[in-house]
Parts: C-alpha cells; structure tokens; sequence
C-alpha cells in the first residue's frame, strides 16, 4: 500500500510539473543558453519582425534588403580577421589599418599603371590584387611572430603595429584618399548574382571557407588549443609559435579580401576609412558566443550575430537616429551583452530543474 502510494505521489508530482506553463518557458530560455545560434536566431526574429512592424513598406522590401547585403560583408569579413586572434586569446588592434593599407597600396597600383585607354586594366588590377595579399600576409606574418616571440600581450603588439602602419599610410598619402579605379574593379562592388549582391556572395564564401578550417583541419583545432592554454598546447608537442604566425597571417588575409570590397564599393581608398568598424567586429564576436579569453566561438554564430547588428544597424538609419548616437549604442549593446552572460553564468538562470526524489 505504500509503494503505491508512493508511485501515485510521484506520477502526480510529474504530471504537476510538466502541466506548468513555466516548465516549456524554462526549457525554451535553456534551449537559447545551451546553444547561442537558436537564441541569436530568435533575437534576429524578433528584431525583423519588429522593424517591419513599425517601419511598414520601408524596411522589409527588396531594395532595403539588396542594402543590407551590400553593406554587410565589408563588416563581416573585418570581424573573421579578429575572429582568428579572439579564439586565440589574443587581439588585433591593426585590422582597420591593415584593410587601409592594402587598400591604398593596391589603389595606387592601379591609378598609377593602367593605361588610360584601359586596355591594362585587367593585367593591373591582377597584379595589384596579389601586391596587396603579400603586404597583407607580411604584415601578419610579422605580428604574429612578435606576438608568440616577445611574451607579451597581443594588445600591445597590435597597437604597436597599428599605430606604426596608420601613420605610415598617412604620411605617405597626406591623408588624402586614391580613387578612380577600373571598371572591372568597381564591378565586385556593384554586380549582383541570382538577385544576391556579388559582395555578399564573397562574404559567404569566406564565412564557409574559415568555419571549415576552424573544425576541420588541424590548424583550427590548434586555434582552439592556444586559445584554451597556450603552455599545455606547447608541452602537447604542437609549434605554438607557427599557429600563432597563422592566426594573425589569416586575420590578416581576412583584411585584404575586406580592403578589396571596400575599394570596389566606394571606388577610393582612404588611412581614415572603417576607423569605426573596430568595436562592431568585437561585439559581433562576442554575441556571436565568442569568448574573449580564447578557446571557444563559432564561425555559425559569428554570422548570425553580424546579421542581428546589420539589421538594428539598417533599422536605426531608416528611423533617422543619428550616426554618432549609434555608435554609442554599439558599445552600450557590448557592456549589456557582457553583463547578461556574467549574470546568466554565475547565479545558473534558465537551466532546468532537477527532478525531485519522492
């Protein structure tokens, strides 16, 4: 009669609990927790869905989203630059000014040897294309010697770099950008495949390419191992100091192929350009599920967090706020996301309850 009872007790405390409309709430917000794409997902969703609400026939329509995809990728390819250092545990303060740098030699490559009659161009701008990807692979071939050789933090190698390129690149142009360049340059900024923005497609591309060598080769795993612990990594017999001359190497690369969109786009080639994407990449990362202290992040959800700033970011100009208060928004959205992860972490909110013992 006791076991009975006990069996009754028990199925009725079961019931009780999967009936209460708390329990689908929990599980869903732990869903979100566990996995960071699903909740990204939801919060891209929502965001859409709240924008095209307010903004009704200006923001969810063909010519806003042909905008969004052009816009993008310049972004996105920036924030896989500082993907590789961020799951490294380290940080790279010169990919802004690495992008300008490429930028402007590669622009002054082609307004300088193309034939006024064009007929050079295509030759040229190959050639000036490949100049920029052996500045951009020396320049992070460099840094990430000095980063694995001085035992030193990366910030401070980063700045030392970046200020050393910045004002380089100034000098030399006077602060004056380059621009008239080729038509077949201009046409990767412009062209549009299957209704998709060339750009983006480019971006795309990119995105797959650096997930694949982030989980399915041994450089990426290494990434993740560095990240993780540095020391165990080294004594695991791994060469700490080649994967972190590949890291900044391939950050580095990320910047040439965002050096090239940006030409195409803007047709010109500045020092002073994109001096404002440094921050968005970081928190793109960092909502992206990215930990700022190495060893864990996904590509999957790098993109998917670009795609929630692209929209708040599309949606906020549509609403006319200003550029400057924006940007102070990027920052305050870095400082929330930060305290709502340290929060979420460390009182364990969302997480499922355990199953009580009769």
């Amino acid at each position: 009669m006791s076991t009975k009872s006990n069996e009754t007790t028990l199925r009725a405390m079961q019931m009780t609990t999967s009936d209460s409309p708390a329990s689908p709430l929990r599980s869903f917000f732990h869903t979100c927790r566990s996995n960071s794409n699903t909740g990204l997902l939801v919060l891209f969703g929502v965001l859409f869905l709240t924008f095209s609400l307010y903004l009704p026939g200006r923001f969810a329509t063909h010519d806003t989203l042909v905008s969004m995809m052009f816009q993008l990728p310049e972004l996105g390819l920036l924030a896989l630059a500082m993907l590789f250092p961020l799951l490294s545990g380290g940080f790279n303060l010169a990919i802004i000014a690495t992008t300008n740098m490429a930028a402007l030699l590669m622009a002054w490559l082609m307004t300088t040897y193309v034939d006024p009659t064009g007929g050079n161009a295509g030759m040229i701008v190959a050639l000036a294309l490949l100049a920029g990807l052996v500045a951009v692979v020396l320049v992070g071939a460099i840094t990430g010697y000095l980063v694995a050789t001085l035992n030193t933090h990366p910030i401070l190698v980063t700045l030392g770099t970046m200020s050393i390129i910045s004002g380089t690149c100034v000098w030399l142009t006077r602060g004056k950008p380059i621009a008239g360049f080729p038509d077949v340059m201009q046409s990767i900024g412009n062209s549009v495949v299957l209704g998709i923005p060339l750009p983006f497609w480019i971006f795309t591309a990119a995105t797959v390419g650096v997930g694949l060598l982030l989980s399915r080769t041994r450089f990426g795993i290494s990434v993740y191992m560095v990240g993780s612990n540095l020391e165990a990594t080294r004594y695991s017999g791994i060469n700490t100091r080649n994967v972190l001359i590949g890291i900044y190497t391939a950050s580095s690369v990320m910047c040439w192929l965002a050096a090239i969109l940006m030409m195409a786009r803007f047709n010109s080639a500045s020092a002073g350009y994109a001096a404002s994407y440094l921050l968005i990449t970081v928190l793109a990362a960092i909502l992206g599920g990215v930990d700022p202290n190495g060893g864990f992040g996904k590509v999957s959800g790098l993109f998917i967090a670009l795609l929630v700033l692209q929209v708040i970011s599309s949606g906020l100009n549509l609403l006319g706020v200003n550029t400057q208060l924006t940007q102070a928004m990027w920052g305050g959205t870095m400082i929330v996301v930060m305290v709502v992860r340290y929060v979420v972490g460390r009182y364990g909110l969302f997480k499922p309850k355990a199953a009580k013992k009769a």
